[in-house]
């Protein structure tokens, strides 16, 4: 240990006072005299600097409903595969366009319905009327392939005779009126292209309107 006696202590303080021998600190205005050992700093020991706080963990939000989206796929075709068959099944026993409106309507609410239990998120207005668009896309496409194969059927005269002599054929005057359309090449053309057109627009708006309706009772429900 340093000794008192050997740390060369001044005469007098800076405030001009004189000081005793070995004084520590000045009597009158205590400033120390001397530094002591070991309260030096040491290189390389320096405090370091407080870490910054760290950020907030971003919360990933629900994803996007679009093509993308692989449950929305998912449950968009299925839904429209389900619907299309029960929608012809009911509509070859109850011939009524209202069947249809009915139905794919509630294509884009159970696609919605669907959707949010499987997957636990609540969609917008916004989200909902998009799967429902979705659906009524995949609607549309199998009801492409349907048309496509009875416009096929139709250049065949044996199932053109067949779907003449079909009792709900023959005793529905509007369906009788239709198969001339198809069957005439004067009329032919005009009458596909209408049907696509047709088939287009109501396989898609009724599903996203039905898709608009879901979410909002979703929300309603949440």
């Amino acid at each position: 240990m340093l000794c008192q006696t050997c740390i060369d202590v001044p005469d007098y303080c800076t405030c001009g006072a004189q000081l005793p021998p070995d004084a520590r600190f000045c009597h009158k205005c205590g400033k120390p005299q001397y530094d002591y050992p070991g309260t030096e700093e040491k290189p390389g020991l320096e405090t370091p600097a407080p870490l910054p706080p760290p950020l907030p963990t971003a919360v990933a939000g629900p994803p996007e409903i679009s093509f993308r989206n692989g449950t929305a796929v998912r449950i968009g075709f299925m839904v429209a595969l389900l619907a299309l068959t029960l929608i012809l099944g009911v509509v070859k026993v109850l011939p009524s366009s209202a069947w249809a409106i009915l139905g794919f309507f509630c294509a884009g609410v159970a696609a919605v319905t669907w959707y949010t239990r499987r997957t636990g998120h609540s969609l917008p207005i916004r989200g909902g009327a998009r799967l429902g668009w979705m659906t009524g896309i995949f609607c549309f496409a199998i009801a492409l392939v349907i048309f496509s194969m009875f416009l096929l059927a139709l250049t065949n005269p044996a199932a053109v005779a067949a779907l003449k002599s079909d009792p709900s054929m023959r005793d529905n005057p509007a369906s009788q009126q239709m198969l001339k359309m198809f069957t005439d090449p004067n009329t032919a053309p005009m009458a596909i292209v209408t049907s696509i057109v047709t088939m287009f627009i109501m396989l898609t708006t009724l599903p996203m309107l039905g898709g608009a309706l879901g979410a909002k009772l979703s929300e309603r429900r949440a």
